[in-house]
């Protein structure tokens, strides 16, 4: 991950300079800004890698920082949360991050979890495999049809009523597995292993918060929930 910049959002001084040291040790280029207006600022500046955000920091809070990066740019975002049961965790997802890390935090988890995310960021389509069409048409090559919507698993775009829909690279990868299985009842934890890249236990939060992102840009009937077990969707 060398040369790979990180933009850090931290208020606590002492926090802020031992995670840089630590991602700097792992080959990372790091810019640590303590309050939310100069991580705007830096980002707008620098056009990080990826974003790591604390969600309680001065001047705009890290929630309304990430909504702030996400009308902007599809970059990777971490949220950074004291308590794992927070509400905050939920708002950050809703927002536009793409995977949170609960403080206090091990240095090398939080590594794990950065290189996990820029693995999906960097094959942004996912699992590639243009089969799954069975239940779908297809239609030129690569092109999976469910109605009205459209998923060239190829090209990386998704169109609705022919109109094209912006998807971040987590949310595509999450619509690829469910269109290249279409009909199929997909768990959380298998969601979490194969979209977020997670060979340890997770919290489903991530998936659910995503599937309603998913959602409100493809249709809220697309995606049906299945009571206990997951998600599918309608073939």
């Amino acid at each position: 991950m060398a040369d790979t910049h990180v933009l850090f959002v931290e208020d606590d001084d002492v926090i802020r300079e031992a995670t840089t040291l630590a991602l700097e040790r792992d080959g990372f280029v790091v810019t640590a800004m303590p309050d939310g207006l100069s991580g705007l600022e830096s980002f707008r500046a620098n056009r990080p890698d990826i974003a790591l955000l604390d969600v309680m920091v001065p001047g705009m809070d890290g929630v309304s920082l990430c909504r702030r990066i996400r009308d902007e740019s599809t970059v990777p975002v971490i949220m950074l949360s004291a308590r794992a049961d927070s509400i905050d965790v939920v708002l950050g997802l809703e927002a536009g991050a793409d995977d949170y890390v609960t403080k206090p935090f091990d240095g090398s988890v939080l590594v794990a979890r950065i290189r996990a995310v820029l693995r999906r960021f960097g094959h942004a389509g996912g699992p590639q495999g243009g089969g799954g069409g069975d239940d779908g048409d297809s239609g030129e090559r690569g092109v999976l049809v469910f109605g009205d919507l459209e998923v060239d698993t190829e090209g990386m775009e998704v169109r609705k009523a022919g109109a094209s829909v912006a998807l971040t690279p987590t949310e595509m990868r999450l619509l690829l597995e469910f269109s290249t299985s279409p009909g199929t009842v997909l768990s959380r934890d298998r969601l979490l292993e194969r979209v977020w890249d997670y060979d340890w236990g997770g919290d489903t939060r991530v998936v659910d918060v995503h599937v309603q992102r998913l959602r409100t840009k493809i249709g809220q009937d697309r995606i049906e929930t299945v009571r206990g077990f997951g998600y599918k969707l309608k073939a």
